[in-house]
Order: structure tokens, then C-alpha cells, then sequence
């Protein structure tokens, strides 16, 4: 298992459209991929869940993921979620 407290660099923060592309990202790994924030720990996969946490630009939040390509998995969250490609 893979844990990283990453800090949102993202303009917008995860409004809808941030959300989305987000949830595309970790929906490509079969590692169960998990964001907190606060007491909120969401599944990285399913958009709803995604809305409720509300981040901005910014804000720390921590990342979890575990499975088969779970480095990988973590890698490709960071790289979205700090704008590095």
C-alpha cells in the first residue's frame, strides 16, 4: 500500500470538471485508490464521492492505493493532481 499527502496544484481546485478527469485517471488502475480530507475518505473512482470533498487549490489532501499497479496508480494521481504531466 501506497500513502502520499499531496497538495492540490490545480487552478480550479476539483470542481466538476477537474473531478471528472480525475476520476478518468484512477479508473485506468485496478489498485483501490482512495483521497481524505479531514475526516472524508472517498474512492478515487466514483465522481460523486469525488464532489463531496470540495478541494481547492492548494488544500493537502492524502492518497492511498493499493493493489497490482498501485506505484503506478500514485505516480498518475500525483501527476494530475500537481499539474505535472
Amino acid at each position: 500500500m501506497k500513502r502520499k499527502e499531496i497538495t492540490v496544484k490545480l487552478d480550479s481546485g476539483l470542481d466538476t470538471r477537474p473531478v471528472a478527469l480525475l476520476v478518468q485517471v484512477a479508473s485506468q488502475f485496478r489498485s483501490d485508490i482512495y483521497l481524505e480530507s479531514g475526516n472524508t475518505r472517498v474512492n478515487a473512482k466514483s465522481i460523486m464521492g469525488m464532489m463531496t470533498l470540495g478541494l481547492v487549490a492548494g488544500e493537502d489532501v492524502m492518497v492511498t492505493a493499493e493493489g497490482p499497479d498501485e506505484e503506478e496508480a500514485m505516480d498518475q494521481v500525483e501527476a494530475y493532481l500537481t499539474k505535472k504531466k
